[in-house]
């Protein structure tokens, strides 16, 4: 028999209290600044209250133009929100077609293909970003949703881990399916893609989260500020004319560029709690 100690378990708690303060604080700091004017926050140190422009900073931030960026921020977050979802649903399903293929069809060379879409790890979109932007460019794909989202949609991380799923799958299951009359896609359709519902959450959260935060390549390829995404802006608002950064519009734009990731995590939590469950019986 196990003792519990009161003493353990309150210092257990009082670290877990102090851990969540500390990482809370830079974003409890960011919030607070988001609600004071620009002169305000160069008179002051950092406020760890709410200041008098209250929620006027971001109503201006979402309805009109942002010097230095030409568009509302309402426009950003539609554009990453675009991506995100474009670059999550593209590599599922992209990753979903080839792990089923590899796993379930018998044709040749399958593990060449295989471990020649595994290399592919080896290669991100940083390493070829050059020829991945001229042939983005002859395309005439700049300043377009699609040159943000389709030189990204392509994942071994995702192929391999669906494979290894797929690797699972009792052939018995396999063969009840070949019996019962149904074809590769209704194989797929109704048997694979609901027994892999945990595990497509857990890399649809974990790609919209690479989408959303993608950098360098919305970087390189918009010019057109009708296509910027919220993560670029950042780093053009750092940047100013008169050489006074309007700190309550960076830290406002960085409050809402936060808000769509957590609201999946919080969103698809449920998903990975049934995951764990259903492991364990």
């Amino acid at each position: 028999m196990h003792y519990r100690r009161p003493g353990l378990d309150r210092l257990s708690h009082a670290l877990l209290a102090v851990c969540c303060l500390l990482f809370l604080l830079p974003v409890w700091l960011a919030f607070t600044a988001s609600t004071h004017t620009l002169g305000a926050l160069y008179s002051q140190t950092a406020p760890l209250w709410f200041g008098e422009a209250g929620w006027d900073n971001y109503r201006h931030l979402l309805s009109g133009s942002v010097g230095g960026l030409g568009t509302d921020v309402l426009t950003l977050l539609i554009n990453s929100m675009i991506m995100a979802l474009g670059i999550a649903i593209g590599k599922i399903a992209i990753s979903v077609l080839a792990a089923y293929a590899i796993v379930f069809f018998d044709f040749p060379f399958r593990r060449l293909c295989f471990w020649l879409i595994f290399i592919t790890l080896m290669l991100p979109v940083e390493v070829r970003i050059l020829p991945t932007f001229e042939v983005v460019a002859d395309l005439g794909l700049l300043d377009s949703y699609a040159g943000l989202i389709l030189p990204l949609i392509a994942s071994a991380t995702a192929t391999f881990l669906l494979r290894q799923f797929y690797l699972t799958i009792p052939p018995e299951l396999v063969e009840a399916a070949r019996i019962d009359g149904a074809g590769p896609w209704r194989f797929l359709r109704d048997i694979l893609l609901p027994l892999s519902k945990t595990n497509l959450a857990a890399l649809f959260v974990i790609m919209f989260l690479y989408g959303w935060n993608q950098y360098l390549w919305p970087l390189l390829i918009t010019n057109d500020a009708d296509y910027l995404t919220i993560v670029v802006s950042l780093k053009r608002l750092l940047t100013s004319a008169d050489g006074l950064v309007p700190w309550q519009n960076v830290t406002a734009t960085a409050v809402l560029a936060m808000l769509p990731p957590v609201l999946v995590i919080l969103l698809m939590q449920r998903y990975f709690v049934k995951g764990l469950v259903d492991s364990e019986k």
